[in-house]
């Protein structure tokens, strides 16, 4: 069995690839990191070391990297594996839809099996907007033979996975925990199962739960802890009045997704304490920077921070601490990030409650949006000042 996997990095390597290599696959990478791709066509093997007491360490083989500027390659590929994945983020899905299209094109011309392909991103229907992408390169008369072969399932997928400092540039260090669920009502009959999935027949609960409590909590963690000097979550969290904020985010989104999907109670709990407790594992250290990047996609409408506090608003809930993760985020300041640095600029030039529109949607007329504002001078009065 062959799967083609898009996106070498830390998450390919260090979550989609080692399930897919235990799971028998042939794993072949598509990245656009020549370095990489090369040092993956030499190895053929990496090493993932979980972050626990132990450190236990496991060898990933039978893999190879084809480099994903090369169009050919990549149609190619595609046309000849048994399942596609991706762990690219969700900007980029647009960037690799003409590859994947041309190899589905192939696989058509050449009366292929049925193909599957599992977009693995912090999105809601990355697999879904993968395939409006690919869509987008394909004739009206191939789309409809494209729909009777290839199913596009969409999936929830968790793990923790820092920034690497390691000394081989291929081995991943990552959490010992991973979840990684998928939409079977979307696949075709007779699918082969593999071992390391969770399929479930509906994944919005699932996907939900781990956006509006993971995500939206790990992204809390970050930007208050940058507003506050701290380096990392570990230490973030390590601040019993962080820490405390983080909990109340978490019992917000909670309470919208046991009143909207009908979660246990103390089952829900359970959860969110776990999840809490991956936050301040000893044996990692994950900059609030990483976890915090990308503030505009966060802060967008059917993201973690805004689409919770909408949809809490609706069911009559006053998602405060919501607000205040969301003013958090207009705060984070990192030279670094691109996003970041586009939210200062607007902030100057535009004000901050236009800026907090423009990003999240959220009109002026908005309770939500007053309860932003609010929180965001508190926030510039009580440590930036």
């Amino acid at each position: 069995m062959r799967a083609v996997h898009f996106g070498a990095g830390n998450i390919g390597r260090g979550f989609i690839g080692l399930i897919l290599s235990q799971a028998g696959y042939e794993v072949i990478f598509s990245d656009v990191n020549d370095s990489l791709v090369e040092l993956l066509q030499e190895r053929k093997s990496y090493s993932v070391r979980l972050a626990n007491e132990a450190q236990d360490t496991f060898t990933v083989t039978n893999v190879t990297a084809i480099n994903g500027k090369n169009l050919a390659d990549v149609a190619e590929a595609v046309a000849q594996a048994d399942l596609v994945t991706t762990a690219v983020g969700v900007n980029i899905l647009k960037h690799i839809a003409a590859g994947i299209a041309k190899g589905i094109e192939m696989r058509i011309e050449r009366g292929a099996a049925p193909l599957h392909i599992i977009a693995c991103e912090n999105a809601i229907g990355g697999s879904t907007q993968l395939k409006e992408h690919v869509y987008t390169h394909l004739s009206e008369d191939l789309r409809g033979k494209v729909d009777a072969s290839v199913a596009f399932p969409d999936a929830a997928v968790d793990r923790i996975v820092p920034i690497q400092h390691n000394g081989d540039p291929l081995q991943v260090t990552v959490e010992p925990f991973y979840e990684w669920v998928v939409d079977e009502s979307q696949m075709r009959d007779g699918f082969h199962h593999i071992e390391g999935i969770h399929y479930v027949k509906h994944l919005e609960p699932y996907i939900e739960r781990k956006l509006f409590t993971v995500n939206t909590g790990h992204c809390s963690a970050a930007y208050l802890g940058y507003i506050h000097g701290f380096s990392t979550i570990q230490e973030a969290m390590a601040n019993s009045q962080i820490a405390s904020l983080v909990r109340h985010v978490m019992h917000e989104t909670g309470a919208l997704l046991i009143k909207k999907h009908e979660f246990d109670l103390a089952q829900h709990n359970h959860y969110m304490d776990k999840i809490l407790n991956r936050f301040i594992n000893p044996y990692l250290i994950d900059e609030v920077t990483r976890v915090g990047r990308s503030p505009i996609r966060k802060l967008s409408s059917n993201d973690r921070l805004v689409r919770p506090a909408l949809q809490a608003y609706e069911l009559g809930m006053k998602p405060a601490y919501l607000a205040m993760a969301m003013a958090a985020a207009f705060l984070f300041n990192d030279q670094e990030d691109p996003e970041a640095v586009e939210i200062q600029a607007d902030l100057r030039k535009l004000g901050v409650a236009e800026t907090i529109t423009k990003y999240t949607t959220i009109g002026e007329d908005h309770p939500i949006h007053e309860m932003i504002i609010r929180q965001f001078e508190q926030l510039v009065q009580s440590d930036l000042s």
